[in-house]
């Protein structure tokens, strides 16, 4: 076994720009999820009402570019070979998944932003810069984009588990290179 620093992907394994975004960007879904749980219960009084919230919405503003980010790099770049292993249902399954992952991070992401931006308020990303709100206000936008919002993120979170356990058991039972390609690893040839 090998790891390869390239910036491409090749027939056997992604290219560094993704499988950084992609790890970062799960560790960033399933932190932000927990974190906006914890956040329901805090209480006006609490020391972190203002701060966590505030990191929240400036984490899910920075997963948006990161997330519009990795499309480019999908759109600009070829995804490695199926593998051989591989049937069709297996593929078809595989490409619905990611498709599905990409759409509930989309929809949580944007709902999430609208939920903020209501009552005409900007997001300011950790004081960097400001995300300004929509140009008009929806009937319920906060009550109606939260819902969406909470769902949507809940749903990304339990298809994220399917495909990380999927991904395990592809390496431990299947013994195939599924996971070591979102890793960098390439089996070296003797």
């Amino acid at each position: 076994m090998a790891v390869k620093f390239k910036l491409r992907n090749d027939d056997e394994t992604y290219g560094w720009p993704l499988i950084s975004l992609h790890w970062l960007m799960a560790v960033a879904v399933f932190g932000l999820y927990f974190l906006g749980l914890y956040i329901i219960d805090l209480g006006y009084y609490d020391p972190n009402y203002k701060t966590l919230p505030h990191w929240h919405r400036s984490l899910g503003m920075l997963l948006l570019l990161m997330l519009g980010l990795r499309l480019l790099c999908r759109c600009m770049d070829r995804a490695p070979c199926a593998l051989p292993a591989h049937g069709l249902a297996t593929r078809l399954m595989t490409k619905s998944a990611h498709s599905l992952l990409y759409l509930l991070m989309i929809t949580a992401l944007i709902s999430g932003y609208v939920m903020s931006t209501a009552g005409d308020h900007d997001i300011a990303v950790f004081n960097w810069f400001s995300v300004p709100p929509l140009p008009i206000e929806l009937h319920h936008q906060a009550d109606k984009a939260g819902i969406i919002h909470y769902w949507s993120s809940t749903a990304l979170i339990a298809l994220s588990t399917v495909h990380a356990l999927a991904a395990l058991k592809h390496h431990f039972v299947d013994k195939d290179s599924t996971l070591t390609r979102i890793l960098g690893i390439t089996r070296e040839n003797p």
